[in-house]
Formats: C-alpha cells, sequence, structure tokens
C-alpha cells in the first residue's frame, strides 16, 4: 500500500511511519519540516501547511492516509475534502477525551461525546480540546462517509513520547529512594505503548476498518502499585513509594496529571477515567506488550537523554523532598 502520514515525525507519527515501513508499505509523510526532519532519508516528504497550504497533497493519490496530528474541525475538514478523491481509506487519530463524562466505569465507543457552546472556537484548552477532537472525526467522516477509521487512543507512552508523563515514573523510581506516590497501590491508570497502537493501527489500515474504536490499555486493570512494581523490577532500583491521600497531595499544591502523572484523584466524575471498555479493538486484534517492557524501553530512551534535559511533567526534586519531610513528621 502506498500510505499518506500526516505529520509522521513525532512520537506516534514516527512509531506508525516504522510500522509501516516494517510491513513492506510505501509512505509518504506531508508535515512542516519543523520536527525531526532527518528522520526517515527514504522517504518521500511533502512539505505544508496543513492549516493553510495543502498544495502539495493536489492531484496525488494514495491508497490510505493517517491523520495523526487533527486538533480542530476546520483543518481536519479542509483535508480531508481534499483527499477524498485521492485516497481510499482516512484514519483519523481521535482520544478517548471526546466522552462527555467519565462517571461510570466500561464507557464503550457508544458513549455520549462532549459538546461545545460554540461549536467554531479553534482555542484548544484542557475543556475544549476532547469536544474539538468529536468534532474533527465528525468532519472526517462527513468528507468521506464510510470510509473513515476514527482512533480513541487513551494517554500513549513509550520511548520519544515527548510529554514525559509516563516517562516521570521510570526514572523517578530508578533514582531510588523514597518517592511520592498518589493515594493508594490500586489506584487505577491506563496507557497504550505507542508501538502496540502503531503496529495496530496500520493493520486496521491494512485490513480497510471503518468505524471507531477505544483504544487503551493494557487489557487487564492496570493498578498503581503494579506499574511501579514493573519500574522498580526493570531498573534493579531500591526505590520505596510512599503513597499520600488525594487531601495531603492537595494540601501540598501538588498538580494531578501534571506534577504526578498518571493520576487522577479518584471521585464519582472520574470512575471510568481508567477503565475504558477497549474490547472492540480487542476483538480487531489490538495486543498490548508486558507492561515491564514498555518501563524498560522507556527509561533506556530517556536515559540516552542530555543531562540538562528539561523535563515538561512530573514532581520537581526539591518540591518533592519537601513534601516527604512534611509527611515524615506526621
Amino acid at each position: 500500500m502506498h500510505i499518506l502520514i500526516i505529520g509522521g515525525t513525532v512520537f506516534l507519527g514516527r512509531h506508525l511511519v516504522e510500522a509501516a515501513l516494517a510491513r513492506g508499505h510505501r509512505v509518504t509523510l506531508f508535515n512542516r519540516g519543523q520536527h525531526n526532519p532527518e528522520l526517515f532519508p527514504e522517504v518521500e516528504k511533502l512539505r505544508g501547511d496543513r492549516g493553510s497550504d495543502l498544495s502539495a497533497l493536489e492531484e496525488r493519490r494514495f491508497d490510505a492516509a493517517i491523520d495523526t496530528c487533527g486538533y480542530v474541525p476546520r483543518v481536519v475538514r479542509s483535508a480531508a475534502e481534499l483527499l477524498a478523491p485521492q485516497v481510499g481509506h482516512y484514519t483519523f487519530i481521535s482520544s478517548i477525551s471526546v466522552y462527555a463524562s467519565f462517571e461510570r466505569a466500561g464507557i464503550d465507543e457508544g458513549a455520549p461525546v462532549g459538546t461545545l457552546a460554540d461549536p467554531s472556537t479553534e482555542e484548544v484548552t484542557g475543556e475544549s480540546y476532547g469536544p474539538l477532537k468529536a468534532l474533527c472525526e465528525q468532519a472526517a467522516e462527513a468528507a468521506m462517509p464510510g470510509r473513515v477509521l476514527n482512533v480513541r487512543p487513551g494517554l500513549i507512552v513509550g520511548p520519544h513520547d515527548p510529554t514525559d508523563r509516563f516517562t516521570y515514573w521510570p526514572m523517578r523510581v530508578a533514582r531510588g529512594g523514597p518517592f511520592l506516590a498518589p493515594e493508594h497501590p490500586g489506584v487505577l491508570t491506563q496507557v497504550i505503548d505507542v508501538r502496540d497502537l502503531a503496529g495496530w493501527t496500520v493493520q486496521m489500515v491494512e485490513g480497510d476498518h471503518t468505524g471507531v474504536y477505544n483504544a487503551t490499555g493494557p487489557a487487564a486493570p492496570l493498578p498503581f502499585g503494579g506499574l511501579l512494581d514493573a519500574c522498580r523490577a526493570v531498573s534493579g532500583s531500591d526505590a520505596t513509594p510512599v503513597w499520600a491521600s488525594a487531601a495531603q497531595l492537595e494540601a501540598h499544591e501538588v498538580q494531578p496529571w501534571v506534577e504526578l502523572p498518571l493520576w487522577v484523584p479518584e471521585g464519582p466524575e472520574h470512575v471510568g477515567f481508567a477503565q475504558i471498555d477497549v474490547s472492540r479493538a480487542i476483538a480487531a486484534g489490538l495486543s498490548f506488550r508486558p507492561i515491564a517492557d514498555t518501563c524498560a524501553d522507556t527509561l533506556a530512551w530517556a536515559q540516552s537523554r542530555p543531562a540538562d534535559y528539561q523535563w515538561r511533567a512530573g514532581l520537581a526534586p526539591e518540591k518533592e523532598a519537601g513534601i516527604l519531610a512534611a509527611l515524615a513528621q506526621h
């Protein structure tokens, strides 16, 4: 197959390219050339801006297109409408953030999606991100009825993750000693290794699958304690978690998801956040490598980064030390 990948050089995009090439496909990239332009010298690269200049895609034909970086419906609509007569199949990478509510466990693809008071807004915020992704899905489907695969991942993790949200934990555990952990070992989280997601997505494209699929993991519930045990095992660390309640963390102004990544406080409004139903994707072939493998590979990659790397997520060591000292006094 000849696959067009919109994006293709940052995280999921680069892994999609690797998966497609490994399976013998011809790949063309369309992007601005601003990130990792040295990647994939063997691959055709078309330059443009999906928001303002799609001319490089005009009169080009592809068997399939994968859109890794659509956030605004107008922009997705423009690309999908242009490509509609030129590609047979269109994959849009969406998000489980589309759902209107996480107040119950087992949310499947039929659950209601979020809406916006002003659907014309193009400001991407924590509140608008999910509803905008839902509108992007609808824009793609409207442009190519019956030919669109909408993939809704959860938190994507693994080597080359630019967000540091998962990477923080293997690196922090490897550093050793007592470390701050959220609430209790049974708190659930959900992640998907970028390589599992990329490989499955390419297979879905090969099979001409359409419709909506939740795509997070692993297959069984993942408690925080199990994740941290895996981090300890692969690093050989003596690190010991110090579990702090949500109230204690709030008192010390610890930001969920940002300073303690992967953690969303337990509560009725978040019951389903880490219990998304992915049975449809599993039935369609989605599988998951052991979480220990993801921890080990993420750790090895992160340790190769420069010593002065500026972290984008995670608790600053000095703040963590202060909180641990305060907790030890009570």
